[in-house]
């Protein structure tokens, strides 16, 4: 698929641009030219020159790239700021040197043939921004500085399950070797937040490293390699970086500062009245800005995190008006009639405001491996209700409640639409909308067994099938075990025999056909209801210049754009 991404201007007509597919990977990248000098292109002054200003619906929960959960705000700011190995550009999704000056494949040996050892030699002349010089000791001292502290509220388990060692050759060359062959090691793992480079000496500065503990100072502090320095952090205010202008690379244009704006109401005002550079903003409510003098609108691509509706078999603390039994959802039938009462078109028409498209189970639509012919669920009240007679439920009847987080319009429409679909069904079937505050919601998602036993949110995005597999869908992964995967799958062997094949080989023809296997299993036995991909919906002012977006970032590289 080769979706049309559109910038939408109120001073330029619609350009079109194409969602580039380049090994199976999505990307997209934007180049918009403005005025140049005191004025933008709607003739208007430019507000905050030198400082871009991005209004964001909220703030990191730390700053440590040891700590930093998947999908969550602190790995946007910490992208600017530190550095990893590798990186992905503006132009598309193949991976470029950043610390390391060669990306590492079989062909240039810096990979062992039995795809166990990755060599990759460093940049020299590199500065951290304490002023100390970047070596091969330092890559060593960071990842196991991670491994060490094995947080279970970051991301260790990436390093933790994936590197067996890692070892300085020299002072600009380093070794890592695998615990296993890993098809997706370079994006899920080098690309991760968590192999962050961090300067040795500030840490040891600052109470070092100790095993299981977080780091307050790192928490809030940050001293890396990366185009801007860290500002300060006015917590629930907001957050700055500034130009490294020690940087090893081309220098960033403009300082940075992120305004924490909860409402989206004002965020929209701050835009359209000239306050804000950039805003977050749902596809739901890209109308608002739509029309408004001096703001241009890319839309038209699909993010690469899904929104999903997730099954719990194991709970044995429901809700109070919950009437399930904890292992409700081992019931097959019952999951393929929850997925079958769920309308997805009218969810990508009303919720998403047309932004949006359906994904298989569970590959979004330009990640590698990604089936166009492979079977979706389409929306049939009737076909719910044939399988659902099957069960004891039918004439029992069943409350259950489903998790939604607060003020999040997006996950809030595919809970109402499942009800709508469930309710329909039966008299007797009732389902519950709980909306939660950010922080109670991410409290019961993170506690094991989840207190729900339904939920909806978003994947994290990933460059590599195996990164959406192996959580969400590896019967002893991590939702797997979270949700008693292994006891409801009719075949959890052969599912997990399959994702591991998926992860080892290296032949893309072998691996298309395993993923290509594994859309129809789980299509037939699924453990989510798989609600849409999210459209890009990015409104900016006019009067900032090559701004660029990529779904692989984990949020804006600050360092291409300026005013």
């Amino acid at each position: 698929m080769n979706p049309e991404i559109a910038i939408r201007s109120n001073d330029a007509p619609k350009r079109p641009l194409r969602l580039a597919v380049t090994a199976g990977i999505a990307t997209m990248a934007f180049a918009l030219s403005a005025c140049t000098g005191a004025t933008g292109g709607d003739g208007g002054e430019v507000r905050n020159p030198g400082v871009i200003v991005h209004h964001q619906n909220g703030e990191p929960a730390s700053l440590d790239p040891a700590r930093t959960e998947q999908g969550e705000k602190g790995e946007a700011f910490i992208d600017n700021v530190y550095e990893r190995l590798l990186d992905v550009g503006i132009d598309g999704p193949d991976l470029i040197p950043s610390l390391a000056t060669e990306v590492p494949t079989t062909e240039n040996g810096l990979v062992s043939k039995d795809r166990l050892v990755y060599t990759f030699p460093l940049r020299e002349g590199v500065v951290f921004h304490d002023g100390t010089d970047f070596t091969a000791d330092d890559v060593v001292y960071s990842w196991e500085r991670v491994m060490t502290m094995n947080l279970p509220e970051g991301q260790a388990a990436a390093l933790v399950d994936s590197v067996e060692s890692v070892k300085a050759l020299d002072d600009f060359t380093v070794e890592v070797t695998l615990t296993e062959a890993n098809a997706s090691f370079l994006y899920s793992v080098v690309l991760n937040t968590v192999a962050s480079i961090v300067s040795p000496e500030a840490v040891e500065a600052n109470g070092g490293v100790e095993a299981d503990t977080p780091s307050e100072w790192m928490d809030t502090n940050m001293v890396g390699t990366g185009p801007y320095t860290f500002g300060e952090w006015r917590r629930g205010e907001s957050l700055t970086m500034i130009v490294n202008e020690n940087y090893w690379g081309e220098s960033a244009k403009a300082n940075v500062r992120w305004d924490i704006t909860a409402e989206e109401s004002s965020r929209v005002l701050a835009l359209t009245a000239g306050d804000a550079d950039i805003i977050d903003l749902s596809p739901s409510n890209v109308t608002d800005v739509e029309g408004a003098e001096g703001v241009s609108i890319i839309t038209g691509g699909l993010l690469l995190e899904p929104i999903h509706l997730g099954f719990n078999m194991r709970s044995d603390n429901l809700p109070a008006d919950d009437t399930i039994p904890g292992d409700f959802f081992n019931d097959k039938r019952i999951r393929q009639a929850f997925n079958y009462a769920f309308d997805n078109q009218t969810y990508i028409d009303s919720f998403l405001d047309g932004f949006g498209a359906r994904y298989t189970a569970y590959i979004p639509q330009g990640v590698f491996g990604y089936d166009a012919t492979a079977p979706i669920y389409e929306y049939d009240l009737d076909k719910a209700a044939e399988l659902m007679k099957q069960t004891p439920y039918w004439e029992e009847g069943f409350t259950v409640s489903i998790l939604v987080q607060a003020g999040e319009p997006e996950f809030e429409g595919v809970a109402l639409l499942m009800k709508d679909g469930i309710e329909k069904l039966n008299p007797n079937f009732r389902v519950n909308v709980v909306n939660k505050a950010e922080t109670q919601f991410d409290d019961d998602l993170g506690a094991d067994p989840v207190p729900y036993a339904l939920w909806v949110k978003n994947a994290d995005p990933g460059a590599d099938p195996h990164q959406f597999f192996d959580p969400l869908q590896h019967p002893d992964g991590d939702w797997g075990s979270k949700h008693g995967m292994r006891d409801a799958y009719e075949d959890p062997d052969r599912i997990a025999d399959l994702i591991d094949a998926g992860k080892a080989s290296v032949n893309p023809d072998e691996r298309f056909a395993i993923y290509a296997e594994l859309q129809r299993l789980l299509y037939e036995d699924p453990m989510w209801v798989y609600a849409a991909q999210e459209g890009l919906a990015f409104p900016y002012r006019t009067w900032l210049k090559d701004f660029t977006v990529n779904p692989l970032w984990r949020g804006p590289h600050y360092e291409y754009y300026s005013k």
